[in-house]
């Protein structure tokens, strides 16, 4: 089941926050997918109140929609242990029809990476004859190998080196330490002197006949004994291929992360000899392992946007997802999508305004945490139906909210509101970071922050600073222009501050910042069409 996000914009207001989750929560009553209320940015103290009021988790953080490792609808999960020998890692390779295993240790961290490449490395190419040898090994392991049968057990683990006795006899007895494993023929008198020289192991080859003297001599002396209907250049081929993975296995494994985004991840595997990557956490715990056919299916992240259809307020990465529909109450932004979508813009004063009329037109009753939700979008981005974008409909929607979250709406509303104009223990820097869009208002790059203050004594007091650190958001943004409100709700105007290297002196009209306007309340209905009208007339 896919998981759908539901999120606002950058620096998330309250309205944002609570449209979010109002909405997820109508669609998860209605739809079989799964609707993640979201957020780009950390609440603020307002919103926080909200939350802790109405007994709502704050929405889950989301920093990019790009898609990432974790919505890949498949990984491969087949992995195999060091110890594992390169014979079975072979046959996984056939039964899975891959080229590549990671390989883990006992703890499932990635060790290496076993590979057609390092297989052909280890075997095909290799040019110096080195001395047959089992690597630590268990009899029940090689005896499988060898498709053969134990007629003596012995120790449980065998590690040596193997000689296949087609010497004269004497030679391969002086050889041999009681760690060695021997190959040999039918040949009773052979046998025998080998299981006498006390070796690890006797391989009898070609499903030659055991006698019961060597049973017992073998027994005696505490030699494993194995008989195989390989011959002896079978069984020294089967042993060369009983090495352990770690023996083999390549090292320079590219890796990656769930988080990591599928464009990363695809030049990784391009780039890479294997052509391939293994997903580990943390740790360095196997996750599983991609490669060029997991990226045959176009993943995107499906999202909803909601109090914002403009660039640059959405989440980063927005361009390389799937956006599902636009739900907002601000000017028409320049969103572009590849397929027609659902786009509900209505004039009026929050989002949460428009999610509540749809729990109307749906006849689904929110419930009483919901409906405190989605009031508390309402009264804060109308300052409790002061503001001038106020409308009809977000009165109506205050009247049928407030009884189901059973709070006065002009009482919880005040108290929310001085929540957001709670200044203690923030710089300045913070407070204009606090509420801050972006905006592309005829061919400027404008960033407008607004701060709710309690009187316009804080302006006064702070206006040097003001100044200071808008210069600074300007800079840092990269903007043409970035100008703040400082809105008083008592006083009911806001002090603009304008910082635009000095484009607006002549409208300015001689007089120093701030600049105050009566009746200024809303960064969206009053302060952007007054503004916009100065950069139009540039």
């Amino acid at each position: 089941m896919s998981r759908i996000y539901v999120i606002g914009h950058k620096n998330p207001d309250t309205d944002s926050i609570c449209s979010a989750i109002g909405y997820a929560a109508l669609l998860n009553q209605k739809n079989g997918q799964v609707y993640i209320p979201s957020r780009c940015g950390e609440i603020n103290d307002e919103t926080r109140y909200a939350l802790d009021k109405f007994n709502t988790d704050i929405p889950e953080f989301i920093e990019n929609v790009e898609p990432n490792i974790s919505d890949l609808p498949f990984i491969y999960s087949i992995n195999a242990e060091e110890d594992v020998p390169s014979i079975d890692i072979i046959a996984m390779m056939d039964e899975n029809n891959v080229r590549n295993i990671p390989i883990t240790n006992k703890e499932g961290k990635l060790t290496g990476l076993m590979s057609e490449h390092g297989l052909a490395q280890a075997y095909v190419r290799r040019q110096k004859i080195e001395q047959l040898s089992i690597s630590p090994i268990k009899l029940t392991t090689i005896t499988r190998i060898l498709n053969g049968k134990i007629l003596v057990p012995s120790r449980d683990l065998l590690e040596g080196r193997v000689y296949i006795a087609i010497d004269a006899l004497h030679v391969t007895l002086s050889r041999l330490t009681h760690n060695d494993v021997a190959v040999v023929g039918d040949n009773e008198p052979a046998q025998l002197a080998l299981i006498s020289a006390g070796i690890a192991a006797l391989i009898i080859a070609d499903s030659a006949p055991v006698g019961d003297r060597v049973i017992k001599a073998a027994t005696e002396k505490g030699v494993a004994l194995i008989s195989t209907n390989l011959d002896a250049f079978g069984v020294g081929k089967m042993i060369n291929l009983s090495l352990p993975a770690s023996h083999i296995m390549a090292r320079d494994v590219p890796t990656v992360r769930k988080e990591d985004s599928i464009d990363y991840a695809k030049q990784l595997v391009s780039s890479s000899r294997y052509r391939t990557a293994c997903v580990v956490d943390g740790q360095n715990k196997l996750i599983g392992m991609i490669s060029r056919n997991t990226f045959l299916e176009n993943v995107l992240k499906q999202v909803i946007l909601l109090d914002h259809n403009e660039y640059a307020q959405a989440v980063d990465g927005i361009e390389k997802a799937e956006i599902l529909e636009i739900i907002d109450h601000h000017r028409l932004g320049a969103i572009t999508t590849l397929k027609p979508i659902g786009f509900l813009n209505e004039p009026v004063g929050s989002t949460s305004t428009i999610i509540a009329g749809k729990y109307l037109e749906e006849g689904i009753k929110p419930d009483k945490n919901i409906a405190g939700i989605l009031l508390s979008g309402i009264l804060s981005d109308t300052l409790v139906l002061r503001l001038s974008t106020t409308t009809t409909k977000d009165k109506k929607m205050v009247e049928y909210l407030s009884p189901i979250a059973e709070v006065d709406p002009v009482v919880y509303g005040t108290e929310l509101i001085q929540k957001g104009m709670n200044l203690d223990g923030y710089d300045i820097k913070t407070l204009l970071k606090r509420d801050i869009k972006q905006y592309e208002l005829f061919g400027k790059k404008v960033t407008i922050s607004q701060v709710m203050i309690p009187t316009f004594e804080f302006s006064g007091n702070n206006s040097d600073i003001i100044s200071k650190e808008l210069k600074k958001i300007k800079n840092e943004s990269n903007s043409d222009i970035s100008a703040a409100l400082l809105t008083s709700v008592v006083e009911n105007g806001s002090d603009v501050y304008i910082d635009a290297g000095g484009l607006f002196i002549h409208q300015m009209k001689g007089k120093e910042q701030p600049l105050r306007k009566d009746g200024m309340m809303s960064r969206k209905n009053d302060f952007i069409p007054w503004f916009g009208k100065i950069i139009k007339d540039l």
